[in-house]
């Protein structure tokens, strides 16, 4: 039973700031090189270009979309990196907007 105090799990996913998130994916598919070499050739971005990429919410809603479409991956990133996969999705409804699930 939660507590007075303990916020409710919604509010903690949704108070994770949709950047960090996104971020935390991008260091999470770069140490995977064959998650890494599939969204890039998925994406069509080089390799050098992600520095610049990371600043466009359109790629950042494109990276979220890759790791949505296919739950094992999810999973395997928020096992690794100890994210909720509601703060994944909030993360996503914020970049790709939720008309988009």
């Amino acid at each position: 039973m939660r507590g007075p105090l303990e916020p409710r799990q919604k509010d903690k996913a949704a108070a994770v700031d949709p950047e960090e998130t996104a971020v935390t994916l991008l260091g999470w598919l770069a140490s995977e090189p064959d998650m890494m070499s599939r969204f890039l050739a998925l994406s069509g971005i080089q390799a050098p270009q992600l520095r610049q990429a990371i600043n466009d919410p359109g790629f950042l809603a494109g990276m979220l979309d890759f790791v949505m479409a296919h739950e094992p991956s999810l999973m395997a990133f928020c096992e690794t990196t100890n994210t909720r996969p509601e703060t994944v999705v909030a993360a996503w409804h914020h970049y790709s907007g939720p008309a988009m699930d």
